[in-house]
């Protein structure tokens, strides 16, 4: 398949996906990132959001959630080296919202600026993960 490119995610503790893809979507710092085979070298801070995997041939495509990493980019191949990444259909909304609200008293409290800090960066990875359920459904549904 010429037309391709390689992608690993991987976390941490596991290898989450490995194979080819069309191409390739996630969250940069800057902005989001399409990814298509023969893309110039690329390396890069991601943030958390949805990962986007086109498979070929076929109609769906894979979806892994990351929480914060690093992209590179070669012209064959995608590596993801993501702090926390989990298959779509392993995120729990119901989760993912009770850590939302945590994160939002806690910023209520506004106690110290390092748990200020700590809460913001639980706020803005629990939203995240929201999104991505979001999206992983709607396009699923």
């Amino acid at each position: 398949m010429a037309n391709t490119i390689h992608v690993d995610v991987v976390s941490v503790e596991e290898q989450i996906y490995s194979g080819d893809a069309e191409f390739v979507v996630l969250p940069g710092v800057e902005g989001e990132l399409g990814i298509y085979p023969r893309h110039t070298p690329l390396f890069t801070q991601i943030k958390p959001g949805a990962v986007r995997i086109k498979l070929p041939d076929r109609e769906q495509e894979e979806f892994v959630y990351v929480q914060g990493g690093f992209l590179e980019v070669q012209p064959t191949r995608v590596t993801v080296l993501a702090d926390t990444a989990i298959r779509a259909h392993d995120l729990d909304e119901a989760k993912a919202i009770e850590a939302k609200k945590r994160a939002e008293e806690a910023l209520a409290n506004k106690d110290t600026a390092e748990n200020l800090a700590a809460a913001q960066a639980e706020l803005s990875a629990a939203l995240a993960q929201i999104e991505a359920i979001r999206k992983f459904r709607h396009r699923a549904g």
